[in-house]
């Protein structure tokens, strides 16, 4: 390929509205094209990296005997409506109507589909195990895009569907998979990716894992702890606190608090610290709008998603009325005058004395001590662990929380799906069961950008070769000049006999702008065809990531390009893991 020829332009400045850089050098490099709102298209080099993403995943899936399959992208409400999605889903599914009035949706993914596909073929226990996957189009109607391919509306994405006859079946395939995309991200070219416990959302299902790279631009909370190797999502990680250090038990004191609203006005106004105090987060249902009331200690925050797992249903953030009863930045759990519900989060317990709300104006306790004053409670999980907290493993204080960004999820689904759109199987005693399912899935797109953002310096991407949109970028510094350019035609000529996938830059253009394109491409291995170099006949040949840069002689060129391309591979390889 020349570069002349590529669709697509590069340019210097940083566009305004790229916040993390590989969003910026997707677009400045000529990968993507914004299209609207979270919905972009892809130029040639994007398209060709992930096109080799694509192939690592259907060689590591079909390594596990997945058979590739193809669902639809618009499908019939009826089979959303079958799985009980269709309402309980939010705004994310896009509803629509075609032209004879039928309810349909774009797939944000597929479970129903491939329930659909596999209900009638799997009826009898002989059939059992089998996976079957797909690498399609989807559309999620995201609230937020951001961040280029992050972070779409439409992307490209893996999705496998996994079926047993046993837990204990599903279980030993899914470490087969948990391994089968460690592989893949390795191959990539990010073998730092890590797994994480993660909370299962919509998808449902009782144990489920998010693969994260690790990245000060990802949106998502990953919990850490280095010494026994816990790591989970921040929704999934519980959150152990030890109060056994706080103030001893004293009386309760109703005292004159004016205008002190938050919980740092009244600690300050009292002389007490926020980890004595007791702060209340207003919440109200979804569906009925019941006011939720949610007790945690002063320095902690709600964890919504814990929140909404333990309610089994959404909230929003409350809309105070007069007639609630409830007096916001004066609410506490003693002489409560609200008719809602109130929980009360695990880091309240064993707290003795607190600082809280009076339920009235200005006023506030001091010496609130729960089992004393408001009876016997019951303590739930719906708080964030924080960093230095306990780890819920080992018990020690050594947890980190950084960010990361979700490149691959896997779920034991369990029967959600093919119980509710009635999947059943005879087993070999002739009695009818339903097949438990595993889920599995990688985000294509997101992927590659996510690369992007762990590979890159201050010029532009270092593409992994395994998934880089060339091999070798070409360089031709003289096209005036006729020696320099009969060495770059034919050294191009040679490397695409020999099969390497090479870019050639045989522009009339300064050295800076050159380089700097090249830059922007990424491509692993840099060969440099130049007048200077050639009088002692040699040309250059340098890595992107600058680990190698030498002189090599031309008539050797060739055989030195791929050996460095192996060198390359090797490098990438020597950090896979083995296949089962």
């Amino acid at each position: 390929m020349k570069l002349k020829n590529l669709v697509g332009d590069r340019f210097k400045e940083r566009p305004s509205d790229c916040v993390i850089d590989s969003h910026a050098f997707t677009v400045r490099g000529g990968y993507i094209k914004y299209v609207a709102n979270g919905i972009y298209s892809l130029y040639p080099p994007m398209k060709r990296i992930t096109k080799k993403i694509e192939q690592i995943i259907r060689e590591e899936m079909d390594a596990i005997d997945g058979q590739e399959v193809l669902f639809p992208v618009a499908l019939p409400g009826s089979l959303w409506e079958e799985s009980g999605r269709f309402e309980s889903v939010g705004e994310e599914l896009l509803r629509f109507k075609d032209r004879n009035g039928s309810q349909m949706v774009l797939g944000m993914t597929h479970e129903e589909a491939a329930v659909h596909l596999v209900r009638e073929y799997g009826q009898t226990y002989t059939k059992y195990p089998f996976m079957i996957y797909q690498i399609q189009t989807k559309f999620r109607d995201e609230a937020r895009p951001r961040a280029g391919l992050i972070r779409v509306r439409e992307f490209t994405m893996k999705d496998a569907y996994s079926f047993h006859t046993s837990q204990e079946d599903l279980e030993r395939y899914y470490d087969i998979c948990y391994k089968a995309y460690n592989r893949i991200f390795q191959r990539a070219g990010v073998p730092e990716v890590i797994a994480v416990q993660s909370d299962s959302g919509m998808m449902g299902g009782s144990i489920s894992h998010e693969y994260m790279l690790l990245a000060d631009a990802g949106e998502d909370s990953i919990v850490i702890c280095e010494e026994c190797g816990y790591r989970a999502n921040m929704e999934a990680a519980a959150n152990c606190v030890d109060n056994s250090g706080t103030l001893p038990m004293g009386e309760l004191e109703k005292v004159y608090t004016p205008n002190c609203k938050t919980i740092d006005e009244v600690t300050n106004y009292l002389g007490a610290s926020v980890e004595s105090s007791c702060k209340a987060v207003m919440y109200q249902k979804n569906m009925t709008d019941e006011y939720v009331i949610v007790f945690v200690r002063g320095d902690y925050e709600v964890n919504e998603t814990k929140l909404v797992n333990y309610l089994g249903e959404k909230v929003h953030p409350a809309e105070i009325t007069e007639e609630s009863g409830i007096v916001p930045g004066f609410t506490g759990p003693y002489d409560m005058k609200c008719d809602c519900t109130v929980i009360y989060d695990v880091s309240l317990k064993g707290m003795e004395n607190m600082v809280a709300g009076a339920n009235e104006v200005d006023y506030h306790y001091k010496g609130l001590n729960l089992a004393r004053d408001c009876g016997e409670v019951e303590y739930v999980d719906v708080s964030k662990i924080q960093n230095g907290g306990i780890c819920p493993c080992c018990g020690k204080k050594t947890i980190q929380v950084k960010r990361g960004i979700e490149v691959g999820n896997i779920f034991q689904l369990g029967t959600k799906y093919s119980a509710s759109m009635g999947m059943t199987y005879t087993d070999a005693e002739g009695n009818e069961k339903t097949p438990i399912m595993g889920c599995y899935g990688i985000g294509v797109g997101r992927l590659a950008a996510s690369v992007c953002e762990a590979r890159h310096d201050e010029n532009g991407p270092i593409w992994p070769i395994s998934i880089a949109p060339w091999q070798v970028h070409l360089c031709c510094m003289r096209v005036d000049q006729e020696e320099c350019k009969q060495a770059a035609d034919e050294l191009y000529t040679k490397l695409q006999n020999a099969g390497v996938e090479v870019i050639y830059d045989d522009r009339d253009v300064r050295a800076g702008a050159m380089f700097a394109d090249a830059d922007l491409l990424g491509v692993p291995v840099r060969v440099v065809v130049g007048p200077k170099n050639l009088k002692n006949h040699q040309i250059e040949l340098v890595t992107r990531d600058k680990s190698i840069s030498k002189l090599v002689d031309v008539d050797h060129a060739v055989s030195e390009i791929q050996a460095v391309i192996n060198a390359l591979f090797e490098e990438i390889n020597a950090k896979v893991e083995p296949r089962m």
